[in-house]
């Protein structure tokens, strides 16, 4: 299944949060800000990002329970 969302991360811990949670899911998963994608797993990819403004998560799993997961994140 292949699903995008806006999420937003107001602080390093949600950041940290994130990683862990996405860490050992099964499936691609890309952020992207702007013109820029980088691998959503990738903890320094995260912070190479605009964490000022939402982001968009791509995902493609089909791990039904990655979405119930990353609706703490969404805008």
């Amino acid at each position: 299944m292949r699903k995008s969302m806006n999420i937003q991360f107001r602080n390093y811990d949600m950041v940290e949060r994130f990683s862990k949670d996405i860490a050992n899911m099964k499936g691609e998963f890309d952020l992207v800000s702007g013109r820029k994608v980088v691998d959503a797993k990738s903890f320094l990819g995260i912070f190479s990002l605009d964490l000022s403004a939402p982001l968009v998560l791509n995902a493609v799993t089909d791990d039904d329970q990655a979405f119930a997961v990353f609706r703490q994140y969404q805008v």
